[in-house]
C-alpha cells in the first residue's frame, strides 16, 4: 500500500517523546511544510493514540495526506506496528499503533523506532547521505541507535536490531531502564553527562561554585544547556564531564567499528550542541581504543544535520516504502 504513494504527495510524521508529541507534514524532499505539537499524556496508551489522532486530523483538515509515519522511543516488532517495550512512555507495551490509527484513517500507517527514523532522515536528506554502511547514535536522556547497510534500514530478525545503546560495557554496572546493568547508555548518554558533572561538583565544591552559580545554587536545576555553555566558556569541570562522556562513546565506536566497519558514525541529539568540544575527544578516544589500530581505516565521526525534527522527517519518508 505504501509503495503506491506518489513522489509528489505529502505525508505526516509524528515523533513521540516522553514529554511531547511533535507532528509535521513533510514533502518528498524531507522538508517540513507544517508542524504542531502536543504534550505527551502521562497515562500514555489509549490517551496517547487519541492525541496522535487529533494531530493527524488537524493536518488532514489543511493538507492532502497520503500516509502516516510514527516515530517512537520503543522496541517495535518487524510488523512496524507492535510495540514490544517502551520504558519511558506509559502503557505502550504490546500496543499496535498501526491497527489503532488505521481504524480511523484509510491511509498507509507505519510505526518505527525513533532512532531508526532519525537515522533514515540523516541517510536520505542529511549528513549521512551516500555513506555506506553508516551508524547513527542519538544521544539524549538515553542513547538510541540506527544502522543503514546498502541503502536499507537494518532492523534485524524481529525488528529490534541496532539498539546500540544497550551494549553491556560494565558487568554489574549502573542499572539501565531496559532492566540490564552496565549498558553503554548509562555511561555515554546525556543522563550520564549530568551525573558526571553533579558527582564532580559534590567531590570538588570549590571548583563547582561556578557551575552552581549558573543554576542558582540548586544542583537540580543543572541542565545540558547550562553545562554546554559552561564548557564552551572554558569551565574545566564541565569540560571534564564532556571528556568522560566522550571517552565512553569513543570506546563504543571502536567496538562497533570492528563489528560493522562503517564508513561513518553520525552523532545526533542534544550533545551535538557542544560541537567539536565533544566530537574531537570522541574521535581521539575511538582511535585510542581501536582494535587492530593502524591496520584499517577508521570511520568518520560527524554531527547530525537534523535536531529534534529528525524522527518525524524519517518516519514520514519511511511510510513511502
Amino acid at each position: 500500500m505504501s509503495s503506491l504513494i506518489p513522489s509528489s504527495a505529502l505525508t505526516i510524521g509524528i515523533d513521540i517523546g516522553g514529554t511531547k508529541v511533535l507532528g509535521g507534514v513533510v514533502d518528498s524532499s524531507g522538508k517540513i511544510i507544517d508542524s504542531a505539537r502536543r504534550a505527551t499524556p502521562s497515562s500514555g496508551g489509549k490517551e496517547l493514540i487519541a492525541t496522535i489522532i487529533d494531530l493527524i486530523k488537524e493536518f488532514k483538515s489543511k493538507h492532502e495526506i497520503a500516509g502516516i509515519g510514527i516515530s517512537v522511543a520503543a522496541l517495535i516488532l518487524k510488523d512496524q506496528g507492535t510495540i514490544a517495550g517502551a520504558p519511558n512512555i506509559a502503557n505502550l507495551s504490546q500496543l499496535n499503533f498501526v491497527s489503532e490509527i488505521s481504524k480511523v484513517f484509510n491511509l498507509p500507517v507505519i510505526a518505527e523506532n525513533d532512532a531508526n527514523a532519525a537515522m533514515w532522515a540523516e541517510f536520505k536528506f542529511g549528513n549521512a547521505h551516500g555513506l555506506n554502511p553508516v551508524i547513527f547514535f542519538i544521544i539524549g536522556t538515553g542513547m538510541g541507535g540506527g544502522l543503514v547497510i546498502d541503502g536499507k534500514l537494518f532492523r534485524g530478525a524481529s525488528g529490534i536490531g541496532a539498539e546500540f545503546g544497550h551494549m553491556i560495557v560494565e558487568r554489574d554496572g549502573v542499572l539501565c531502564g531496559c532492566g540490564s546493568h552496565g549498558c553503554i547508555e548509562q555511561y555515554a548518554s546525556g543522563s550520564a553527562l549530568m551525573r558526571y558533572a553533579k558527582e564532580a561538583i559534590a567531590t570538588n565544591p570549590a571548583e563547582g561554585k561556578e557551575l552552581l552559580a549558573l543554576c542558582e545554587s540548586d544542583i537540580s536545576k543543572l541542565t545540558g544547556t547550562i553545562l554546554t555553555a559552561a564548557a564552551k566558556a572554558g569551565n574545566q569541570l564541565a569540560i571534564a564531564a564532556f571528556n568522560k562522556q566522550a571517552d565512553w562513546l569513543g570506546n563504543a565506536c571502536a567496538s562497533y567499528t570492528l563489528l560493522l566497519d562503517p564508513q561513518a558514525i553520525v552523532i545526533g541529539g542534544g550533545v551535538v550542541d557542544a560541537g567539536e568540544l565533544f566530537l574531537t575527544p570522541v574521535r581521539s578516544a575511538m582511535e585510542k581504543y581501536m582494535p587492530f589500530a593502524g591496520t584499517h581505516t577508521s570511520p568518520k565521526i560527524i554531527a547530525a544535520k537534523f535536531g529534534n525534527e529528525a524522527g518525524l522527517i524519517g518516519a514520514a519518508d519511511l511510510v513511502r516504502g
